[in-house]
């Protein structure tokens, strides 16, 4: 199984491929000119951006940190065609937890309503999101989401910075 270049959510089906590259959907494959500058940033540059971030406030509350990415999962459905999405949410713990309780919510309401898909996939983003519930990210250092996200971040400031 393939595993998307921006997200790093498992790819079981529709991958789009450019290059060596995999991505889930069109937004990942979007930023993902921002991988290949993201790679000529260094680890030690990457890991101080994100202490930054979580050390820093919630960019959704505003509230004290600490900040890391926390991941959801949500799926849709409606007859035949089924959607599913891996979200990363750069938050503080409590909305992290509000953003995964509410995609639980939306894909046990919408997720149900597509056959094959729709039946399997449901309960597979519900159970991924609980286990993201039970396992938040390690208070003390920025997780290596966060990590990699501070590097796409760098990335963009670089590629805004510098005319192509």
């Amino acid at each position: 199984m393939a595993s998307c270049a921006t997200c790093g959510s498992t790819i079981l089906f529709g991958a789009t491929k450019v290059g060596a590259l995999s991505f889930c959907n069109a937004g990942c494959q979007a930023k993902g000119h921002l991988l290949i500058r993201a790679a000529q940033i260094s680890d030690a540059e990457a890991y101080g951006w994100a202490q930054k971030i979580h050390a820093g406030r919630c960019p959704r509350c505003s509230g004290p940190g600490p900040v890391d990415t926390h991941m959801s999962y949500r799926v849709w459905s409606a007859f035949i065609v089924t959607q599913w999405h891996s979200r990363p949410h750069i938050a503080c713990r409590a909305c992290g937890v509000k953003a995964q309780l509410g995609d639980i919510a939306y894909s046990a309401v919408l997720g149900w309503w597509g056959f094959p898909w729709g039946l399997l996939m449901t309960p597979v983003q519900i159970v991924r999101t609980l286990a993201g519930l039970a396992s938040p990210p390690k208070g003390s250092e920025p997780s290596a989401a966060l990590i990699q996200a501070s590097k796409l971040e760098l990335a963009a400031q670089t590629s805004a910075a510098t005319p192509t």
